[in-house]
């Protein structure tokens, strides 16, 4: 067994310290400065070096010069076990084998040292900005046109796009413009309707050529009114211009007024042209006797809303219309979202007639599905006379 003297111990500890912290007798000889005892680390020899110490120095020193500390390290623990005046041989380990074994050591160490910094690193800290970020975003403003929509839409009980708008609540007229972008005229629009048409200018406008004739149809409850859709071929043709007739419905109280007077119903008449551009011809409706035409539309209401029915028999179109046609005219939108503009409205002066009962049968599925009167702001009324 290897018998160490006490100085060659504490030597061989310090040296062992020294590499785990960094630092060694070596290194500091390299420096120029004594080693841990205050003794120059050049005189830390052998008394007797055997035959493999005296060869493994400078096979050491040949290998790598520029290694300096951490060489002259192992070098200083070998030097103080050889000043131990013992010779490992005699008791049963030979110099090579304790070299090995503190080349062992070292190894064991450095592992250690170079694995180190890996386990100072701390990666639970890194999500904390994260989510200080999401804690952010959570303050936005809650009076942008989004956010309005977003809580219209919830407690409208409806999601995204699919919002319901209506005539009363929430969602109702006053809240159109913010449910969804594509709403925003009917908030920001400068020509809409309905307007109270008064101080019309006295002209003579052309009459309203109808093309009129029986027609099959389908009606359907849409959600908002009852509408008549027709088929192709009914037309009318105002100042040289043609446009088709698309469908007709239905609003209770009339939207539009005449000279401060409001009706007790209207239907819209709504047509198109090869451009797109809407024409609307708006037939007042007022208590009275019944009318045949529109029981025809009674008849075939739908059970249900969103299903379409189409009629059995032919509606006469010209059957709406009352006999004296003359009309006011003014540029307007929609008078439901999205509120178009550039609409052409024809308003005829003479409404027509309908019976209690056939007024109380919309009243009961729409007692009042009529936008509120809009802002005429200066625009040109004709009035035909």
């Amino acid at each position: 067994m290897l018998r160490l003297s006490p100085w060659a111990r504490l030597g061989l500890a310090c040296g062992l310290l020294g590499l785990s912290l960094g630092w060694s007798p070596g290194a500091r000889a390299a420096e120029g400065h004594g080693d841990d005892h205050g003794k120059p680390a050049a005189k830390a020899t052998s008394k007797e070096p055997g035959k493999d110490a005296g060869k493994e120095p400078a096979r050491e020193g040949s290998k790598d010069a520029g290694k300096g500390g951490r060489e002259g390290g192992r070098e200083g623990l070998r030097a103080e076990v050889e000043k131990a005046g013992d010779k490992p041989e005699a008791a049963g380990v030979s110099m090579t084998e304790l070299r090995d074994l503190i080349d062992q050591k070292i190894a064991e160490v450095r592992s250690k040292n170079e694995t180190a910094p890996v386990l100072r690193v701390s990666p639970k800290t890194a999500p904390a900005p994260r989510a200080r970020a999401k804690a952010g975003t959570a303050q936005a403003p809650g009076n942008s046109p989004q956010a309005a929509a977003a809580a219209a839409a919830h407690r409208a009980g409806s999601q995204g796009h699919d919002v319901h708008w209506a005539y009363a609540g929430d969602t109702g007229p006053e809240s159109w413009g913010r449910l969804r972008p594509e709403f925003q005229t009917c908030m920001l629009g400068k020509r809409q309707s309905p307007i109270d048409i008064r101080d019309g200018i006295p002209v003579q406008l052309e009459p309203i050529q109808f093309d009129y004739r029986p027609t099959p149809f389908k009606v359907i409850d849409n959600g908002h009114t009852v509408q008549v859709n027709v088929e192709p071929g009914n037309a009318i043709s105002v100042l040289g211009h043609r446009y088709e007739l698309v469908q007709f419905h239905f609003h209770r109280p009339s939207e539009e007024r005449l000279n401060g007077r409001q009706f007790d119903m209207v239907a819209h008449l709504v047509h198109k042209d090869v451009d797109g551009k809407l024409a609307v011809v708006a037939v007042l409706i007022e208590q009275g006797k019944a009318h045949p035409a529109v029981q025809l539309v009674w008849n075939s209401l739908p059970l249900e809303k969103g299903l379409e029915q189409r009629s059995p028999v032919m509606m006469d179109l010209l059957a709406l219309l009352p006999q004296d046609q003359r009309y006011v005219t003014y540029m307007g939108s929609l008078t439901t979202p999205p509120c178009t503009e550039g609409v052409l409205w024809m308003v005829l002066k003479q409404p027509v007639q309908f019976s209690r009962e056939q007024m109380n049968v919309f009243g009961r599925m729409y007692p009042m599905n009529a936008r509120p009167i809009q802002n005429a702001a200066g625009r040109m009324i004709k009035d035909g006379q």
